[in-house]
């Protein structure tokens, strides 16, 4: 594998940038190839069978690319369907819903409860729960879906009183049960963050899904020796400090399957800048891609 490939990531739509501005800042040196499937999206609300075809097409789209690793920035898809990609793509898979399950547990210090907020597919498949069990067996996981976050992130309404008070109708009965860490499982949700904290009270520890993926996969490149190689250039960019790289620079690629406008727009939103390389594709029907 050339360690000087780029990251793929995919997501549903355009929560998953919260995850690339996670890698970014965890990685400034390597670069990112991003896939939305914003043509089909929510997967929140699909089957497993629907959802596991999706994210093997957007999955072959990104190998067809050219990647060295790829990232599941979408916690449905994580939930139903990494079993099917690792077997479908030749690339190590990274998933959100490990990763989170291991940062919550190691938050809760001991604590036998911890909470989950998610979408409704990812709640009712329980992988949280099971993930969380296996590490800490004998905590309690109390799991929320909270559809409405959603659009409360893209519409950029994150910060108002609408935004507080689903915000409290949803996740007020938590401030009783006495969690201690509370998993933001989708990756919408932590540009929500501050009313989310609100709601829960200052003591739980908020997790967010896409910064422990993204700690997964700097361990991961690491002991696979694929961190991209040291060149002068990137040495200058180590010692300039994370942000020198711009996020959405000419080095990463975005992809989109429908609405590139709209995308872009939400995008600048959620990380302060658009991409400047953006395409509409189709990723469908294309079971035959091969790696360029």
């Amino acid at each position: 594998m050339d360690r000087n490939l780029p990251i793929g990531i995919f997501d549903s739509g355009v929560g998953g940038l919260t995850v690339y501005r996670a890698l970014h800042e965890r990685l400034p040196t390597e670069r990112y190839v991003y896939l939305g499937d914003t043509a089909r999206v929510p997967y929140g609300t699909k089957s497993l069978s629907t959802v596991e075809r999706y994210a093997i097409e957007n999955a072959r789209f990104l190998v067809s690319r050219g990647i060295k690793l790829l990232v599941v920035a979408c916690n449905t898809a994580s939930a139903l369907a990494v079993p099917a990609i690792r077997a479908a793509v030749p690339v190590p898979v990274v998933g959100m819903i490990g990763a989170g399950a291991r940062a919550a547990v190691q938050a809760a210090a001991g604590s036998a409860r911890v909470g989950v907020v998610a979408t409704e597919s990812t709640v009712k498949s329980g992988a949280y729960s099971k993930a969380i069990k296996a590490l800490a067996p004998g905590t309690e996981v109390y799991e929320r879906a909270c559809p409405l976050f959603v659009a409360l992130a893209e519409e950029g309404w994150a910060e108002t009183e609408v935004a507080r008070v689903v915000a409290e109708e949803y996740l007020g009965e938590l401030r009783g049960l006495n969690v201690a860490a509370l998993v933001m499982g989708c990756t919408h949700y932590p540009i929500l963050r501050r009313v989310i904290q609100e709601a829960v009270g200052a003591g739980v520890r908020l997790i967010d899904s896409g910064e422990a993926a993204a700690a997964a996969v700097e361990a991961l490149i690491d002991r696979e020796g694929l961190r991209r190689t040291a060149t002068q250039e990137l040495r200058d960019l180590r010692e300039a400090g994370a942000h020198a790289r711009h996020l959405c620079d000419d080095l990463d690629h975005f992809y989109v399957t429908d609405a590139a406008e709209r995308f872009a727009h939400v995008a600048e939103r959620f990380l302060g800048a658009a991409p400047r390389r953006l395409e509409a594709v189709e990723v469908w029907g294309q079971d035959e891609l091969q790696p360029r």
